[in-house]
């Protein structure tokens, strides 16, 4: 192979190493569950690819806006000091043509599929946007990411309704406490780095026994939501399976860490997390089908 190709093809894949592009997985379930459940059925072809590339636009623009914007803190932190931005393997200028790329898609992806979709759209890049500055002045941070990630289920509604209704609020709610509590744990590791960088977190405020406690009651919150998503759409069996499994996921998720030992936080973070957004995915889809 020329060596041109192999440079392109190295650059390619530390650019998706770079924005985690496997953990698409947390959201892209969830987006999908929001265009089921807009017309609780199947949509059709069309809308879900551009549902689906509006997922990948949103999640490679955030992804690279976080490791754009936190190149230098990462530098100083030990756990990140390698990522590419940090490392200088990927340069700034580089980053901000996919970043543009990356929102055109978005907004592209928005204008196929609804009026409302497209005038909302830069309400999601604020949010993207906004969640890499917020822990320099919050520890709401993880609250921002929540509703980040929330926007998923929503837009696919809208992309399919062309209405923001209340069952999608409550889903929305849902995916909010779900990924802002799994935040709060994936946060604990980097509570004495962010105290001595002045950084604001949870875990940096109130320390990672009640942070821990914090994320138990949103997950707690996440289940009702769900169920609560379930009664106002009228669900039936299989979905409220899935949200017993996705709870005792939750529960299985929290025993796998405590204040006094976080050695398998990456398990409690990428796995469980990911495997809860397949669950109700798949459950949501037996549903509707069955």
């Amino acid at each position: 192979m020329p060596k041109s190709s192999t440079g392109a093809i190295g650059r390619v894949g530390t650019f998706m190493e770079m924005i985690k592009f496997e953990h698409t997985i947390f959201a892209l379930p969830f987006a999908y569950i929001g265009a089921f459940l807009a017309q609780v059925r199947i949509p059709d072809w069309g809308p879900l690819f551009w549902i689906t590339m509006a997922m990948v636009g949103a999640r490679t623009a955030a992804m690279t806006l976080n490791r754009l914007i936190d190149r230098h803190i990462d530098r100083k932190n030990p756990r990140t000091a390698n990522r590419a931005m940090a490392k200088g393997i990927i340069r700034p200028s580089e980053a901000s043509v996919y970043i543009a790329i990356s929102f055109g898609l978005l907004l592209l992806s928005a204008a196929m599929l609804s009026k409302l979709a497209l005038y909302l759209s830069p309400l999601a890049v604020f949010l993207l946007t906004l969640y890499s500055y917020t822990k320099r002045f919050t520890w709401a941070c993880h609250i921002v990411l929540g509703m980040s990630l929330a926007a998923a289920p929503i837009g696919a509604w809208i992309g399919i309704n062309g209405t923001v209704d209340w069952p999608v609020i409550v889903l929305g709610l849902a995916v909010l406490t779900w990924s802002a509590g799994f935040d709060i744990i994936y946060a604990c590791q980097d509570v004495d780095f962010d105290r001595s960088q002045g950084l604001n977190s949870i875990p940096a405020r109130f320390g990672i026994t009640q942070s821990l406690n914090i994320s138990k009651l949103l997950h707690v919150l996440a289940a009702v939501f769900l169920v609560l998503t379930g009664y106002l759409l009228g669900m039936g069996l299989w979905y409220y399976i899935g949200v017993i499994v996705s709870a005792g996921l939750l529960i299985y998720e929290h025993s796998l860490v405590s204040p006094t030992d976080l050695s398998k936080l990456d398990a409690a973070f990428f796995a469980m997390n990911g495997y809860i957004s397949v669950v109700m995915f798949v459950f949501t889809l037996l549903d509707i089908i069955l």
